[in-house]
């Protein structure tokens, strides 16, 4: 009996002890062991109000901004009455020597491929070889066969002679050879050719030059 009551109270004592180390570190242990929760201290959490944005590390490059679109030249259309206004009206006269023009031209024929540019080294875009000719004998022409148009009147096919420009309004420019036909840069895959004839309704420009 003595060993019983013995043994009971070493269970007791155990249970007691495991039950203290249970209480979290934030109680204490009030009058009669209850437990009475410890008050905590007040913790502040700080917001930032503003966040840095840190860019990671990049390869260094330049960026080029686009030049500023120029309003566009004033295009002419080919109307009925366009072509009346011209037909049998005394177009202004070449300031230059179609032959000329075309001699130089021709020069080119077969020899410089159709691209983006504007010399016989690189490439002819269609405006690139008809700027490049006329510079050749001293006339500045712009880029793009709609600006190039826009620097002269539009003409009837009867009136055109060798020299002037043969133009499908935003999208072909070409030179007139004076005999139903025209030296340009075509498109991609070819080179720079002279054709006897014409494909479409093309408008035919005199330059007031």
């Amino acid at each position: 009996m003595t060993t019983a009551v013995a043994k009971l109270g070493a269970i007791v004592v155990a249970c007691g002890i495991i039950a203290t180390a249970a209480i979290p570190a934030y109680a204490d242990l009030g009058p009669q062991g209850a437990v009475q929760a410890r008050p905590v201290a007040a913790q502040t959490v700080s917001v930032a109000t503003s966040v840095d944005v840190v860019a990671s590390a990049r390869d260094a490059y330049t960026v080029t901004k686009p030049a500023p679109v120029a309003a566009p030249p004033t295009i002419f259309v080919k109307t009925a009455s366009l072509v009346n206004k011209f037909v049998g009206a005394t177009p202004p006269g070449q300031a230059y020597s179609g032959a000329a023009i075309l001699a130089y031209g021709a020069q080119f024929v077969g020899v410089v491929p159709y691209g983006t540019g504007n010399s016989p080294t690189t490439s002819f875009s269609c405006d690139g070889f008809t700027q490049y000719v006329f510079a050749g004998l001293g006339i500045k022409l712009p880029r793009g066969a709609d600006h190039q148009a826009a620097l002269g009147v539009v003409i009837d096919q009867s009136q055109a002679v060798a020299g002037d420009l043969v133009w499908w309004p935003h999208r072909h420019v070409g030179i007139y050879d004076g005999a139903g036909g025209m030296y340009n840069s075509p498109t991609w895959g070819r080179y720079v050719e002279h054709v006897t004839g014409f494909w479409g309704s093309p408008l035919f420009v005199r330059l007031k030059i």
